[in-house]
């Protein structure tokens, strides 16, 4: 190697693979989002246990619902964790961000509150 040639030569095509770092915050961003998520899942499930427990018919059907819904929640922030955490350690460059999950949840949320309004109005009549 001549002193004039550089140490990372670029040819026709290529390009240079540089190493890059992945600082710790990231990857105690994404444990700290995981834990947000477990918390609201942790609520809604203490809701649901109290519909369950201290409620009537009506109530005992709708904790039902807020259970799945909770259990969906659970589910889906763990299968989001592990592909942000996959994705962190491959140093991905793609967006780590989910549009369309947070949206679904709350839809299915909205859908067991109006679920147990819609039983507690048919069962007072």
């Amino acid at each position: 190697m001549s002193v004039s040639t550089p140490l990372l030569q670029k040819g026709p095509n290529k390009k240079i693979a540089l190493p890059t770092r992945v600082e710790p915050k990231v990857f105690f961003a994404n444990e700290r989002t995981f834990l947000s998520w477990l918390n609201f899942t942790i609520m809604l499930g203490g809701l649901s246990v109290g519909l369950l427990n201290f409620g009537d018919k009506v109530s005992k059907i709708s904790s039902i619902f807020f259970t799945l819904v909770s259990v969906g929640c659970m589910i889906y922030a763990l299968v989001i964790y592990h592909w942000r955490a996959n994705a962190i350690r491959k140093r991905g460059s793609g967006p780590y961000d989910d549009r369309m999950g947070p949206t679904v949840l709350c839809f299915f949320l909205l859908l067991a509150i109006v679920v147990n309004f819609i039983l507690r109005l048919k069962h007072d009549k």
